[in-house]
């Protein structure tokens, strides 16, 4: 499985790749992207199995990205790991296409169910 990880922070990146792999998810290929804009190019490219997303990022955004993935008809299981935990992300989320949400701070637990149920 391939495993797209965008976030603005490498930081973020690294800790996110690095839970996936404690998560037991340690045996995919995992690239990353600074922000959406990079990422949809990566993905238009090489359209990944699952993309894992911020919210916020410069140039474009988690839900911006996705916004663009449903207009040019690409499909990828796509969840954001973001601090935007309300109500109402979590629900323009959803009615984005995204099949989750991780909030910030995530945990390996986390990640085992959430990631456990789509993969």
């Amino acid at each position: 499985m391939n495993i797209l990880v965008v976030d603005d922070s490498t930081a973020m990146r690294n800790m996110i790749i690095r839970t996936l792999r404690q998560a037991g998810f340690g045996g995919h290929d995992v690239s990353q992207a600074e922000d959406g804009a990079i990422a949809l190019e990566a993905i238009r490219k090489s359209t990944p199995d699952l993309v894992l997303a911020d919210w916020n990022m410069p140039n474009m955004t988690g839900i911006e990205l996705l916004e663009a993935l449903k207009e040019e008809g690409i499909k990828t299981i796509f969840g954001f790991i973001t601090t935007e935990a309300t109500a109402e992300m979590r629900a323009k989320a959803s009615a984005g296409g995204a099949k989750f949400l991780i909030s910030k701070p995530f945990s390996v637990e986390s990640f085992e169910k959430v990631l456990g149920a789509v993969m």
